[in-house]
């Protein structure tokens, strides 16, 4: 969603728009509480809660004991009770140590219970490399969790989204995972004020073009902007997706592009096999779309290996600005 004409915005960090959603959500909604861990006084590991403790007091912004698995059976207990739960990860990565919480519990309890009981809590997942954190703290899991029936999973790619998304996500009755890539966290934009919601079942385009769509998610997004930029020199137009919802997806917007480009560019930086490039080439191959294609699909995947440390080997294991540009053109021109 764009800021509509006339709405006030202000610009603000990816942080500090997440952070104000948060306020908003707790000054309006008496049922809204903030867990994770060193969320409180120290502000959180990315210093998104800030001072939302000082504001809103240990008993709405409470710190939780250094146990994934604990803080995820609490929240969803609490989101159960009627409270509306955020609960922060430290790491995505983490997310491992509370798959029973939020796989067996969170996304299955409505179903199981014929609806009676419906589980409405977020989770926030801090994702990706570029830290330097190496291989057990820089991971893009956000397939695991879309993989599972009864979660919503969203990655927001800018302030105004990771805003409004986080809003929507406070208004849906089931859980919703939100995987907020770290290099994003310092990124500025323009951000409606107050109150205001971004749908999370759209993908947006986010540049036109009719020489290859490219279907990107998270900072991969700014990536692919930056490499169709330097395809529209060369006289090649590139339409950019920005799936934002992983699940579900917004199938129209991709099928509408491929059958307008008739090639398909899917990126995103987890590893490759098993990956979101997978389903959405499968989705495209089980459509009318497939019979639009001029050429193959190609899925720009990170590499087969746990995140290294080193920071040349980090950049390499996941794709950058020329690895885009390089396979786009490839699709573009029919040159390999």
């Amino acid at each position: 969603m764009n800021a509509a004409a006339g709405v006030r915005t202000r610009e603000m960090s990816y942080a500090e728009a997440i952070r104000d959603a948060m306020d908003i959500a707790l000054t309006e909604d008496e049922r809204v509480v903030l867990m994770g861990e060193d969320i409180g006084v120290y502000g959180g590991a990315f210093q998104v809660t800030g001072d939302l403790v000082e504001r809103h007091g240990p008993d709405r912004v409470i710190d939780t004991p250094i146990s994934e698995l604990g803080g995820a059976g609490v929240a969803v207990g609490a989101a159960m009770t009627g409270l509306r739960p955020i609960l922060e990860f430290q790491f995505s990565d983490f997310a491992t140590l509370a798959m029973e919480q939020i796989v067996n519990q969170a996304a299955k309890v409505r179903y199981m219970l014929g609806g009676a009981v419906s589980v409405p809590v977020v989770m926030r997942f801090p994702a990706g490399s570029g830290t330097g954190a190496a291989a057990q703290h820089s991971q893009s899991l956000e397939a695991w969790l879309g993989h599972v029936p009864g979660l919503k999973v969203v990655q927001p790619t800018t302030p105004e989204d990771a805003k409004g998304m986080l809003l929507a996500a406070l208004d849906d009755p089931d859980p919703v995972m939100i995987f907020e890539h770290k290099l994003l966290y310092k990124l500025k934009g323009q951000v409606p004020e107050g109150r205001y919601t971004t749908p999370l079942d759209k993908a947006v385009v986010r540049r036109a073009g009719d020489a290859v769509t490219v279907v990107a998610s998270g900072i991969m997004v700014h990536k692919a902007l930056e490499a169709a930029g330097q395809l529209a020199e060369d006289g090649i137009e590139a339409e950019v997706i920005d799936l934002r919802s992983v699940r579900p997806i917004d199938r129209e917007t991709i099928l509408e592009s491929v059958r307008k480009t008739g090639r398909l560019l899917c990126v995103y930086e987890a590893v490759k096999t098993l990956g979101i490039g997978a389903e959405i080439s499968a989705m495209v191959a089980e459509s009318d779309a497939f019979d639009f294609l001029d050429a193959p699909i190609v899925r720009l995947g990170g590499a087969e290996c746990p995140i290294p440390y080193n920071p040349d080997l980090e950049k390499a294991a996941v794709p950058q600005i020329a690895d885009i540009l390089d396979a786009a053109r490839a699709l573009a021109t029919g040159r390999r």
